[in-house]
């Protein structure tokens, strides 16, 4: 009479441990790169709505017609103070927190998930509140309204 096998063998499953090693092994370092790559495109993103944010409050600015105005007022009820003029400085936000920050809807530093460091009259920057450091964040120069993105590590 022939016994039937039931289960499986030690070999076996030393075989089947010793593959999902390996497979755990290769995974693991792609699922610590997907955090970088999910900062980095956090990062993008926010200076993708600080384009935005800046193109609306020139565009309300220069809709309104009054190049000497320097507040903008949204339609929120938020005011942002902007640069004045006929330049290239006209109607962008200007003055760190009542400028960008306004138009971004920061309260004080807290930028839904970024932290803001506000500088007047030069660049402010922002970094994701989990993970930002000084070379992960988004620039704001509001002498000239551009804004850049640095992630040379995140």
């Amino acid at each position: 009479m022939t016994q039937q096998q039931r289960g499986f063998t030690l070999i076996e499953l030393v075989v089947v441990i010793v593959i999902l090693g390996i497979l755990a092994a290769t995974a693991l370092p792609r699922f610590v790169n997907m955090q970088t790559e999910a900062r980095v495109a956090s990062v993008n993103g926010f200076a993708g709505g600080l384009r935005g944010a800046v193109a609306v409050v020139q565009s309300k600015w220069l809709v309104v017609g009054s190049t000497g105005d320097s507040t903008v007022d949204m339609a929120d009820g938020s005011t942002v103070t902007v640069g004045t003029g006929a330049g290239a400085a006209g109607g962008i936000p200007t003055g760190a927190a009542a400028g960008i920050g306004a138009a971004v809807r920061c309260v004080a530093t807290d930028c839904s998930g970024f932290t803001a460091t506000y500088n007047a009259g030069a660049t402010s920057f922002f970094l994701p509140t989990n993970g930002g450091s000084a070379t992960c964040r988004a620039e704001y120069t509001d002498t000239n309204g551009t804004v850049a993105v640095n992630i040379t590590s995140c």
